[in-house]
């Protein structure tokens, strides 16, 4: 009885201690959306037809994309998108092998970003189709799709993050997941999501020379989507902003316009990337004719099936964004001449929940004991 009341509170108080490791806005308050499972899971049953709406963005072999649940554009299905994944978890859909040609996976100190190439036919998106933006915002606030939600293990274990945001059509896709924060870049910041016309290469600058390749790599941090520093005054940044010029109809038939006459030819910078790691391709083995059939291929120690991965150890990119310094008396990292306020429980969450888990329960134990 006892052991079990340890093993719940272990569970509950890591997820809690988990979360207070990171700045304000960056993880997602509230539950799962109502046809998701309670939490990222590999390894469920395969399901062509689920509406499950949770996304796992993991490495270039283990991610989910939202598209259609049936054959429409992304513009008339923006509420309604379902996960599709290249692995069998989440309760989601299965990507077909095949589908995806190409990927560039990015980890950087602020955020997780996917860049990939493919037949995104085969996920009901049709030819031609321009597609959209998606975001955990959205018209009507409560997410395009409603209810999508978006983890990721990249920190060391399985958080659902607040602010993300994936650009979709039938042959391109992109998807940056906003992991960190400081006092001069939130979360939502990083994950600005209002440039939805201006494309995957202008909100999330990175190695689009990937159609055909599978890389891992460590990155740069680029400026939030739309900045543009102009100087630097006590050495604190100071930037520009663009914003997306809209034109639109109020209910009394009022003609309004906002945002920017002018638009950049492209973002700020690209930053660079280093200590690539490529992977011949990317396969779940599974026949989904006959689903039940044993998976092709050879397994990774990932649950993948690729080939083994190789160093390339090549940069690519030029010029990079903000240059971020970890603070080495904490966890947390900051912009040059910023101040982070958040330096006492912010930061990674790999680094403290062990510590900060075993003194709460070693701490319960003790009033037990006592009691």
């Amino acid at each position: 009885m006892l052991t079990a009341f340890f093993t719940a509170l272990t569970i509950s108080l890591s997820c809690l201690v988990s979360a207070q490791n990171f700045p304000d806005g960056v993880i997602a308050t509230g539950t799962q959306g109502p046809t998701n499972p309670p939490q990222p899971t590999l390894g469920t049953a395969i399901n062509q037809t689920s509406m499950a709406r949770l996304l796992s963005i993991n490495s270039v072999d283990d991610f989910c994309l939202f598209a259609p649940p049936t054959p429409q554009a992304i513009a008339d299905s923006e509420t309604l998108e379902v996960a599709w994944c290249t692995k069998p978890r989440n309760n989601a859909r299965l990507i077909p092998d095949g589908t995806i040609t190409g990927v560039s996976f990015l980890k950087t100190d602020f955020y997780v970003q996917l860049i990939g190439f493919g037949d995104l036919t085969k996920l009901n998106i049709p030819a031609g189709d321009f597609g959209g933006e998606l975001d955990p915002h959205g018209a009507f606030g409560d997410g395009n799709p409603v209810g999508g939600n978006v983890t990721s293990d990249i920190t060391g274990s399985d958080q659902n993050f607040a602010e993300w945001m994936l650009y979709i059509d039938f042959n391109q896709f992109c998807i940056r997941v906003c992991t960190n924060a400081n006092s001069t870049y939130s979360a939502a910041n990083m994950c600005w999501h209002e440039l939805d016309e201006m494309g995957c290469e202008f909100v999330m600058p990175g190695n689009y020379n990937v159609n055909g390749t599978f890389e891992t790599c460590e990155a740069d941090v680029a400026y939030p989507p739309g900045w543009y520093p102009t100087a630097t005054v006590n050495g604190t940044p100071v930037f520009s902003s663009f914003a997306q010029r809209f034109t639109g109809t109020l209910s009394g038939g009022s003609v309004y316009t906002v945002g920017d006459l002018s638009t950049p030819s492209g973002p700020f910078s690209t930053p660079s990337s280093s200590n690539c790691v490529t992977t011949a391709t990317i396969s779940n083995g599974v026949n989904l004719a006959n689903p039940n059939a044993a998976p092709t291929g050879s397994a990774t120690s990932g649950g993948g099936l690729t080939t083994a991965p190789r160093p390339t150890g090549t940069n690519t990119g030029s010029s990079s964004g903000p240059t971020l310094v970890t603070n080495t008396g904490s966890s947390t990292v900051s912009a040059p001449g910023s101040t982070n306020q958040n330096s006492s429980s912010s930061g990674n969450a790999q680094y403290h929940p062990v510590v900060a888990l075993w003194a709460v329960i070693a701490g319960v134990g003790a009033v037990t004991f006592l009691h």
